[in-house]
């Protein structure tokens, strides 16, 4: 095979020709007469036994040239790519094909090409680490969120006021006929919660338990599209109420909701987790500084095919996190089913897979650039690691993901890591403030 033409194109897509041998051709004909003969019945032969001169004096010498392309093409791109030395993205496409008069088969292809990335600065950038100091009223709050979370329902007899945990039953109607989903039994319902159209919960207060009323609900425009902006009617019958209870606050909630003997001790570990919590949220807010700086100081032109790869990827593992669809189903399908139209792609899915992608071309470029190398050691510990947190064994992390997936991988964590490494923190904390700059 002999590569002709590499034509690298602007909007980082190229295109190249491949042009075989004669012999290749010629054995790539004889390998489709072969497979298609059992199928070709001519007059005087049994069926399977014609010789290929005789069926293509019959059906023309072109008979099997479109089999024989086929079988010749993946080798084609492969030899193209390989030979043009190309890092390509996407699927590829043949642009053309045609067999020459000397016999021998000339390929196009196209496909997207892997972008040039121009690195800047990615080493020594500076951010502020700003650890917010804890206040009494977070620990306050965490306490009572505690209390909360270990209340107990008390049954009331009264009239039902926000606040409550209605138990209702609810049938609702469209234009006198039930509609789907609107329909529930000894449901509860925390009034004042919002978790229902906008005033509902409103017209269950003041309701006594046992009584029986209809409520009129006009559907928010942005709802589900059979009943957006819809009046509807709900018959609702209130069963009972509770209310939460809450434990007091002194050392004996203390022994009960933790490992302290006294309210003052638990509240200073509260302290403690919301410090730690702090400074993770200021390590992580410095390293998306540190990382945007590096991703906004390279210069690359990101090919749409890899931004729709990755948006694909994203709702893919949604879908499977929580179940929601199967492997076979198309991405069509899947944004369908999912509610994804191509405006809700825009503006939740792709900017972040923009992201993503961005990033992997920073910490790929700074691998190279770095010529990151590794021991079989270090690969081996770093399986074990990953496979550790995944809760698998390490011959099962290389059986799914496979060692290239595996390597590049660990190259982007040594990339990661050289950036970070190098990064200076800017100390800083909420309560200091900017000197006036001097004139």
């Amino acid at each position: 095979m002999i590569l002709k033409n590499v034509d690298k194109k602007e909007d980082n897509t190229v295109v190249f020709q491949v042009e075989t041998e004669k012999a290749e051709f010629d054995k790539a004909v004889q390998s489709a007469y072969l497979k298609n003969k059992g199928q070709i019945y001519i007059p005087g032969f049994r069926k399977g036994k014609a010789p290929r001169a005789v069926i293509e004096g019959m059906y023309g010498h072109e008979v099997f040239y479109q089999d024989a392309l086929d079988i010749l093409a993946p080798d084609a791109f492969e030899f193209g790519v390989r030979e043009a030395e190309l890092r390509l993205v996407g699927a590829p496409s043949v642009v053309d094909f045609n067999v020459t008069e000397e016999g021998t088969a000339q390929f196009s292809f196209s496909s997207g090409l892997y972008p040039e990335v121009t690195l800047g600065q990615y080493k020594g950038l500076e951010a502020a680490r700003t650890v917010v100091p804890v206040t009494d009223e977070e620990v306050d709050q965490e306490l009572e969120s505690m209390r909360r979370r270990n209340a107990r329902k008390v049954s009331v007899e009264r009239e039902a006021q926000m606040g409550d945990n209605a138990n209702i039953d609810y049938d609702g109607y469209l234009n006198g006929e039930r509609f789907d989903g609107g329909r529930a039994e000894g449901y509860f319902l925390e009034l004042g919660s919002n978790s229902f159209v906008p005033g509902f919960e409103d017209q269950i207060v003041g309701m006594q338990i046992g009584e029986e009323k209809e409520i009129n609900i006009t559907f928010p425009e942005d709802y589900v599209e059979n009943l957006a902006g819809k009046d509807v009617v709900f018959k609702v019958k209130l069963n009972s109420l509770t209310v939460n209870e809450l434990p007091d606050a002194d050392d004996e909630f203390a022994k009960d909701v933790s490992e302290f003997d006294t309210l003052a001790e638990y509240k200073d570990d509260l302290r403690k987790t919301l410090e730690k919590r702090h400074e993770d949220s200021a390590e992580g807010a410095f390293r998306n500084d540190v990382m945007q700086q590096a991703m906004d100081n390279m210069t690359v032109t990101i090919p749409e095919v890899m931004i729709t790869s990755k948006e694909e990827e994203i709702v893919r593992n949604y879908a499977a996190n929580f179940g929601l669809a199967s492997n076979d189903m198309s991405f069509d399908e899947l944004c369908r089913m999912m509610g994804l139209d191509e405006e809700t792609m825009n503006a939740s899915i792709r900017p972040g897979a923009e992201q993503q992608v961005r990033m992997d071309l920073l910490l790929d470029a700074v691998s190279r650039a770095e010529g990151f190398e590794f021991t079989d050691e270090e690969m081996k510990e770093y399986i074990d690691r990953v496979s550790g947190n995944m809760g698998a064994s390490a011959e099962e992390l290389e059986q799914y993901f496979g060692r290239e997936f595996i390597e590049n991988e660990l190259r982007k964590e040594k990339a990661t890591n050289a950036i970070f490494d190098s990064a200076v923190v800017k100390e800083t904390s909420a309560e200091e403030k900017e000197e006036p700059a001097a004139e």
